[in-house]
């Protein structure tokens, strides 16, 4: 299982749509204007740390991934033709994870959704030619989310890293929504869906298998096989006889989550993949933390309610607001494992 990027080289730190682990400090010198950019390296050297790269390693850098991406042409590129905006965007997000030899081609878009794209992606050989799911999301989706402040109380904002971003700067441009708050809100989710669904994975949950995150991308088992990806729930019409193992095996998954520690949010029929007489739970950037969000509860009675609500037409009986209430308990009383 690979859960870094061998080999990874210098981030583009000026590509806006990219959100790179030193990103937050290069577009902070937006706040030192007044600054020269001599007084202001030297004022940021601690023991241990790396000076900032200078202008023209920056443009070297950029230099490098252009030429990377010229001998990047996979089949998606060739035979679709997407148009141009949808070109760049592959290029942009795919080339790196290709001269770092994870994946080896990108066969077809298999979801082209507001938030993001989802494109079915061919392993490299160090990764046993494995299918490989990249999703792609749309520069700065977040800022559409509704009620978003929801899913993000208690929750520290972190970097590429997962290091914790801490500073007064930070803390006023993400309450003022500024260009820069925006920017690095949008980054704190994606690396926040990619934790989570690292975590999900190593404790058994039926989720992807996590294999590299990148700026806008997440890459992932791909579900399904090479003639098209796995249906979500709302589009499988269900064998009444297979629905109450269905059904047990999410609440299974919601039970799972919250002992360690954690609610999906958004937990429905749309984004729960059925394959093969199995499901698998996806999209995890709105997961919330029970212990210090105060909506986590009335999220988990949403997220089983809807489950019911889902497989109720199929002759499963269930009461959401005791199964909620019996799993808030049992975790609070310590006794979920």
């Amino acid at each position: 299982m690979c859960h870094s990027l061998p080999n990874q080289r210098t981030m583009n730190l000026l590509d806006q749509d990219n959100y790179q682990e030193d990103y937050y400090e290069e577009i902070g010198r937006h706040y030192n204007r007044g600054r020269s950019r001599q007084a202001h390296r030297q004022s940021k050297q601690k023991a241990g740390h790396d000076a900032k790269q200078s202008r023209q390693e920056i443009l070297a850098a950029i230099t490098a991934e252009n030429d990377q991406a010229i001998d990047f042409n996979p089949t998606y590129l060739q035979n679709f033709r997407p148009e141009q905006r949808e070109y760049r965007w592959i290029q942009e997000n795919l080339a790196g994870f290709y001269h770092d030899k994870i994946i080896a081609d990108v066969m077809a878009v298999v979801k082209a959704g507001k938030e993001a794209n989802v494109y079915r992606c061919v392993g490299s050989e160090a990764l046993g030619h494995e299918l490989i799911a990249a999703k792609i999301y749309r520069p700065r989706m977040f800022r559409h989310l509704r009620n978003d402040a929801i899913y993000k109380q208690g929750r520290l904002v972190r970097d590429q890293t997962g290091k914790e971003v801490r500073g007064s700067r930070l803390g006023r441009a993400l309450k003022k929504k500024t260009r820069f708050g925006q920017d690095v809100d949008f980054a704190t989710w994606i690396v926040h869906e990619f934790n989570m669904q690292n975590m999900l994975y190593n404790a058994g949950a039926d989720v992807p298998k996590p294999i590299a995150h990148r700026g806008n991308t997440i890459l992932m088992a791909f579900v399904g096989d090479a003639e098209g990806a796995a249906n979500t729930l709302i589009d499988v019409g269900l064998d009444p006889a297979e629905a109450p193992a269905l059904f047990g095996r999410i609440l299974g998954n919601i039970e799972l989550m919250l002992a360690h520690h954690y609610v999906h949010g958004d937990l429905s029929a749309y984004n729960i993949l059925y394959w093969e007489g199995e499901i698998c739970v996806i999209d995890f950037p709105q997961m919330a933390d029970a212990r210090v969000n105060p909506h986590a509860f009335t999220l988990l009675e949403r997220d089983v309610l809807r489950v019911c609500d889902y497989f109720a037409p199929y002759g499963v009986e269930a009461d959401p607001v005791e199964i909620a209430a019996d799993l808030w308990q049992r975790w609070r009383d310590g006794d979920l494992e």
